[in-house]
């Protein structure tokens, strides 16, 4: 196990690498001067400023160059410097990770759990009301739009009914400390989190479902019910653990792309991740700062991947590790 893991973070850190220097020519080709932005927002866009704004953070220099010096940084885990916020991107990143951290994984739990709860539901009473109806709640919510979930959740649950709060991380000036503080990111927390968790919720609802009825066909499920085993035996320990393995390898798929759908959810509710933090970035053509997110977001797919390979495992323990 020790020299699997050996040799995917090997191969990870130089699929990262790959990233990292792929990334950097599609910035740059991105249309766009953040010297000329940032010029014209501080109203001296004549070409001597400019001029002087290129040579301060380097962008005067050739592109191989540019290159070579932030590849550099990378393997010595500098990220470089924000020329908009004033900050190091490394430090700017800290301060935002935690928040897209608890967003996205209690997103994941939710979706999970909840796709596999229903999923197994539906696959038990096949063909019954209880199966269509989870199946229409699944595809409900696989076909709306992450934003206009997100938009319809703050109309009705906090302004209507004010339940939960509409957005931000905590509640602004409360200066709570302890478990109330705990309890009142919780209730910041629901409703972003749902909003996630419930698109993929119904994939892997879908998912579990289908590889629950595939399995329940097979001839080792026929001997155990041959056996005298009990249904709700059988269910647990044959049919749903060895349905298990499609999904797990979708949620380790899916685990990448949370990143992606928590920018739309992190705007939408003013949550202080990364997912904003990369879009802001984005609009200010704040080049290393986009580059430290895209960095940071690309080892997290990794790590995650690797993850997923060593649950298989605990899945199914008849799975080898292999290189």
């Amino acid at each position: 196990m020790l020299s699997f893991v050996a040799q995917r973070v090997l191969k990870g850190v130089i699929v990262l690498l790959a990233i990292v220097v792929l990334n950097f020519f599609l910035i740059r080709l991105a249309p766009g001067d953040p010297a000329v932005v940032m010029a014209g927002e501080a109203g001296a866009s004549d070409q001597i400023f400019v001029k002087q704004l290129r040579e301060k953070f380097g962008l005067d220099k050739p592109l191989p160059e540019q290159l070579f010096l932030y590849v550099k940084g990378v393997v010595t885990l500098d990220l470089g410097f924000s020329f908009r916020q004033q900050a190091p991107v490394a430090k700017l990143i800290g301060e935002r990770l935690p928040a897209t951290l608890l967003l996205t994984l209690t997103a994941f739990a939710i979706s999970l759990m909840l796709g596999i709860l229903f999923g197994t539901f539906a696959a038990r009473f096949a063909g019954t009301f209880l199966d269509t109806a989870i199946t229409v709640f699944a595809l409900i919510f696989y076909a709306m739009p992450i934003f206009w979930v997100a938009l319809m959740g703050i109309l009705l649950f906090s302004v209507t009914m004010d339940w939960l709060p509409s957005f931000g991380y905590e509640t602004v000036g409360a200066n709570l400390t302890g478990f109330a503080h705990a309890v009142d990111v919780a209730k910041h927390l629901i409703m972003p989190a749902m909003t996630l968790g419930l698109f993929f919720m119904a994939t892997y609802t879908r998912m579990t479902r289908a590889s629950m009825l595939e399995v329940k066909r097979l001839d080792f499920v026929k001997t155990a019910r041959a056996k005298g085993l009990s249904d709700a035996v059988i269910q647990r320990r044959h049919v749903l653990r060895n349905a298990l393995l499609p999904v797990v390898t979708l949620a380790g798929v899916h685990s990448g792309t949370l990143i992606g759908g928590a920018v739309i959810t992190e705007t939408v509710f003013a949550w202080p991740g990364i997912g904003r933090l990369m879009y802001d970035a984005l609009l200010q053509r704040d080049y290393n700062l986009l580059l430290g997110v895209f960095v940071i977001c690309s080892a997290m797919v990794l790590i995650f991947n690797l993850i997923t390979d060593l649950v298989y495992r605990l899945v199914d323990p008849r799975i080898e590790f292999a290189s």
